[in-house]
This record gives C-alpha cells, sequence and structure tokens, in this order.
C-alpha cells in the first residue's frame, strides 16, 4: 500500500501545473493512485446527460484529481509551505510536525 503525506482536510498548496501557488482544502485522498482532489483546484468540464425525467443536462464544472507530489502541505500555525517531520511523544504516538526553523510546531 503507498502512502500520501497529506490528510483529508490539510491545507496544501499547489507547486506545478496550471494551479500554481494556489492554496485548498483536501477533499479525498486516494493512496492507491497517490491522487488528491483540492476544493477549487485542477477544475474541469463535465458534460452530464439529463438522468431523470425533467432534471436537465448541461456542463458543469468539478475538481479532478491530481497527483499528491504536485501539492505541499501548509503549516497551520505559521502558514507556510512545508515538509513533514514526525515527532515521537512519550507515550510512542506519532505526531506531525512543521520543519520550518522557527516554527516547529505539531500537529
Amino acid at each position: 500500500m503507498n502512502k500520501v503525506h497529506v490528510k483529508k482536510g490539510d491545507t496544501v498548496v499547489v507547486l506545478s501545473g496550471k494551479d500554481k501557488g494556489k492554496k485548498g482544502k483536501v477533499l479525498e485522498v486516494s493512496p492507491r493512485e497517490e491522487k488528491v482532489i483540492i476544493e477549487g483546484i485542477n477544475m474541469v468540464s463535465k458534460h452530464v446527460k439529463p438522468r431523470k425525467m425533467g432534471e436537465p443536462g448541461g456542463i458543469v464544472k468539478a475538481e479532478a484529481p491530481m497527483y499528491a507530489c504536485k501539492v505541499m502541505l501548509v503549516c497551520p500555525k505559521c502558514g507556510k509551505p512545508t515538509r513533514l517531520a514526525h515527532k515521537i511523544m512519550a507515550d510512542g504516538s506519532k505526531l506531525r510536525a512543521c520543519k520550518n526553523e522557527k516554527c516547529g510546531e505539531t500537529f
């Protein structure tokens, strides 16, 4: 099984592609494909057929998945993009931490 460095609900910044530099919240993570879906990022147009009688069809905007390696986690305390460090607490639990020099906040 593949591991992804971001979780559902994290705030991330896009590193490359058409939405480079934009921030958004992670809506969904699929570790098997190593992809994430981010709110308002990588928008595509989908053509939707009407399914029920009287329901309108048309073109709908939706978020498309993008590779997790193209996003970087944003620290909730300092607000800067950061790599993840892992701190092991006294009780043996593992916490994620900010790797910025001045911050070091665990979350």
